[in-house]
């Protein structure tokens, strides 16, 4: 059984991971990370270059490859969701672990590290980060199986959270 990490940008899917997968011993996929080693460029570049529905269908390969292996973390990008194949191959052999956090919390820690391409175009950041976020909000949620507030949490107290839960319901 996998553990899938999902979540709006900036609620702490990739360092979570990271520690997750050192805590139970499991190798960890990050579906972003991966597709920015197979292209040699930052997904910014690939966003310019080719476009958002370009990098889906990069996402949507890239999930199907990583979804059929077993007993891993996967870190998935904020906008897997957008595709419900996505959610379904992910949730065949693995519960999703919604990571969340007020919008507040998430737009200061957005506005640290600025090196995410826009999602839409014409509006403000933070405008577009709030209409992003309220519109996959719905999706994240039908496709959890366990939400945990980042907002306040402390990444390794995240962690404890996450493990604490799989081992309750017999998910390991």
């Amino acid at each position: 059984m996998n553990i899938v990490l999902m979540g709006y940008r900036g609620t702490g899917k990739s360092v979570v991971g990271k520690i997750l997968s050192k805590r139970l011993k499991r190798p960890l996929y990050s579906i972003d990370r991966m597709i920015v080693d197979e292209m040699g460029c930052p997904i910014s570049e690939i966003v310019e270059k080719f476009g958002w529905p370009r990098f889906r269908e990069m996402e949507a390969d890239m999930v199907s490859r990583v979804a059929v292996r077993d007993n891993c973390i996967i870190d998935c990008g904020g906008g897997v969701v957008l595709n419900p194949d996505n959610v379904e191959f992910l949730k065949r052999n693995g519960k999703v672990i919604l990571l969340d956090a007020e919008l507040e919390v998430i737009l200061d820690r957005l506005q640290r590290g600025r090196d995410r391409p826009p999602l839409t175009e014409g509006m403000s950041f933070e405008e577009e980060q709030k209409k992003v976020y309220e519109e996959r909000a719905p999706l994240y949620s039908a496709a959890a199986d366990m939400v945990c507030d980042t907002s306040r949490a402390r990444p390794g107290q995240t962690v404890q959270q996450i493990i604490e839960r799989i081992y309750n319901y017999g998910w390991i």
